[in-house]
């Protein structure tokens, strides 16, 4: 048995990170908690599945404390003056953001990039447990209270959204690194099929959510049916109007129905996105990337900002908030959606599930060392 002191509490003596060298204590703290898991799973270890989610949720709360501010909070998407920054309290909005900004991080490109690294191994423990629960339903005196969702339904849905070169595909290669791909979908949306423009706007994207246990990326998603309309004027204010509402009632049922939404959108700016496209014509391996309606794309700038602006206007929720996130430094932007995906995890507060309640642990033992 694991003795408590063991354990790391994980509220115990965790503070914000205010200086570089205050990051490095928490990721070396961070770090070690991890070593300590790393044991708790070893053949021969006697900790309960308790104590190995206590020793995650310890380590990930370090790993929070590498941030001045929670991100889910800090970049959440605000018009109103109420969001703390350096500059004073201020709105969090297309507006107001700028591309080479790293807000609540004060460290550096190496502290990000360890920080991703630490994340990843425990977002891989996380998703691991989010799969076992799809897969059979724990047992929880949550699930049982009226309301409460069962645990075996609980999924993630991570909406990826940006200009061209924003960093979407890197997020998905950097932040799931170590995960399983038993129990990840990955899908980009692109101009729809004619098959899918046959139907409702929303059946590609029914289609591809989530199943209990999962986590689904979407790499453009059902807001492309909003924002490219009011862009090229492709549908009138009418039709726009109704996917609106219909997507705010699509998320809500999603969210009611044991399905976490969170949504990202990269904020690169003009002039970093120029420097990717020339890097992407002078490199042959990546000249395939590049489409000249994305010059397009760039001589209407500001009608997408305007677009997207209204967007997350009329479609961030309580449900289903949008993070408005800086995104000219890549390591940062996928430090950021690596907290706010860990701690989304880590907050459902799963348990591991028990042997089904056919199965004899002990005669299953005997038979097994009897062979």
């Amino acid at each position: 048995m694991v003795k408590d002191d063991d354990v790391h509490d994980a509220n115990d003596g965790v503070r914000p990170a205010t200086t570089p060298r205050d990051i490095d204590k928490a990721l070396d703290r961070a770090e070690k908690g991890l070593t300590r898991l790393d044991a708790m799973h070893e053949v021969g270890s006697h900790a309960s599945g308790h104590e190995r989610l206590k020793q995650a949720a310890a380590s990930s709360a370090l790993l929070s404390s590498v941030w001045r501010q929670p991100p889910a909070q800090r970049l959440r998407f605000n018009p109103l003056p109420t969001t703390e920054t350096t500059h004073g309290l201020m709105p969090w909005t297309l507006r107001t953001i700028h591309g080479d900004e790293t807000p609540a991080f004060h460290g550096d490109k190496r502290d990000g990039l360890r920080f991703i690294d630490i994340s990843s191994t425990e977002i891989s423990l996380y998703q691991r447990l989010l799969y076992a629960n799809g897969a059979r339903s724990a047992t929880s005196t949550s699930a049982a209270e009226e309301g409460a969702v069962d645990p075996s339904n609980r999924r993630i849905l991570l909406v990826l959204q940006g200009m061209d070169s924003s960093g979407k595909g890197g997020i998905v290669k950097h932040v799931f690194r170590q995960g399983n791909p038993m129990g990840i979908h990955y899908h980009g949306f692109g101009a729809p099929s004619e098959e899918e423009l046959v139907h409702d706007f929303l059946w590609r994207i029914r289609r591809e959510l989530p199943k209990p246990g999962w986590i689904a990326i979407f790499d453009r998603s059902h807001y492309e049916d909003v924002v490219m309309p009011q862009v090229w004027d492709t549908a009138s204010q009418e039709t726009i109007r109704e996917r609106y509402e219909r997507i705010n009632a699509f998320e809500a049922d999603l969210a009611h129905s044991g399905c976490v939404i969170i949504k990202i959108f990269l904020t690169i700016s003009k002039d970093e996105q120029r420097s990717h496209f020339l890097a992407r014509l002078e490199d042959p391996t990546k000249r395939w990337k590049f489409a000249m309606s994305d010059l397009e794309a760039r001589d209407r700038w500001e009608d997408y900002m305007a677009a997207w602006q209204r967007t997350f206007g009329l479609t961030s929720t309580s449900a289903a908030p949008w993070y408005v996130i800086p995104a000219d430094n890549r390591w940062y932007s996928r430090a950021v959606v690596s907290e706010l995906l860990r701690t989304t995890l880590a907050g459902l507060q799963l348990q591991w599930p028990p042997l089904a309640a056919d199965i004899d642990l002990d005669e299953a033992k005997r038979r097994l060392r009897a062979e």
